[in-house]
């Protein structure tokens, strides 16, 4: 089974959403990705809380109970012969009429996908270039993990495949900002730096993870991809594949795997992921 929907599994042929829908009509709607280790969630609250931040700012309300949609996990989960997922929770605004009328949205279309798990190895390294597109702007000034992805899907038809390559974005200001699917860190002389999220980039979960380790210094700012260029290190991070070491941008080469930071955070994001029973 392929997804979850008002309370039912369906396969991906037999899902439906109405072309009224505002997520459709309007691009207004939002989203979540996490992936399960043996069957559990890791960081499942910073998901959830940034998505229910997201909807309450667009005003909508989320028909379901939390822990409604863990129960839905947990039955894609035993529908799929207990193996581990990728899964994206998406709320689209829900059916209307053409035309901006409505001022909130109380009966979202709430869905639940998975597919199959498909990650390299922990310590498989990336390359990564400069986007010539550049970020856009969120439209209420914070960055929401929303439907409004064309910016991030003009820039991948930049890279041949993002399975081995990451695209770096700048602001029009000409400041680093994020991955196409990803937040940036690199590190100097065992400091880490990366950029503000009043760059406009999104607050990501494994991102915060990171922050809120204490196990370097991190400085957070306003940099030129001069700066980033002179690192040491360089890695990315996502919910899905969790903390990957940037091995070159361009002609640029860095430490990748065998970096001393990348290694620490690693093995404190591996550790912290078996302290909490689910690896």
């Amino acid at each position: 089974m392929d997804a979850w929907k008002d309370g039912k599994l369906y396969r991906a042929d037999e899902l439906v959403v109405s072309a009224y829908d505002h997520g459709f009509l309007y691009g207004l709607g939002f989203f979540e990705t996490f992936r399960t280790y043996n069957g559990k969630l890791f960081l499942w609250d910073a998901h959830w809380n940034r998505l229910c931040r997201a909807l309450s700012d667009f005003r909508i309300t989320m028909p379901y109970e939390e822990q409604e949609l863990l129960c839905a996990v947990e039955a894609l989960t035993e529908a799929n012969n207990r193996e581990d997922g990728y899964f994206r929770l998406n709320i689209s605004a829900g059916i209307h009429d053409i035309g901006l009328k409505p001022s909130e949205y109380k009966k979202p279309t709430v869905i639940l996908y998975r597919k199959a798990l498909d990650v390299a190895p922990r310590g498989t390294e990336k390359s990564a270039v400069w986007l010539n597109t550049v970020r856009n702007t969120p439209e209420n000034g914070i960055r929401q993990k929303s439907h409004h992805y064309a910016n991030n899907i003009h820039a991948r038809f930049e890279i041949e495949s993002l399975a081995s390559c990451e695209g770096f974005f700048l602001t029009a200001d000409g400041f680093i900002a994020e991955g196409i699917t990803s937040n940036i860190f690199w590190s100097m002389n065992g400091k880490v730096y990366t950029p503000s999220l009043e760059t406009g980039i999104l607050a990501g979960t494994t991102r915060e993870w990171v922050l809120n380790g204490a196990l370097f210094e991190i400085e957070e700012g306003f940099f030129t991809k001069e700066v980033l260029e002179k690192a040491d290190e360089v890695f990315v991070t996502n919910a899905i594949q969790e903390i990957i070491p940037i091995k070159q941008l361009g002609s640029i080469q860095f430490l990748g795997n065998t970096g001393p930071v990348y290694k620490v955070l690693h093995d404190a994001y591996t550790t912290c992921i078996q302290q909490e029973g689910i690896e």
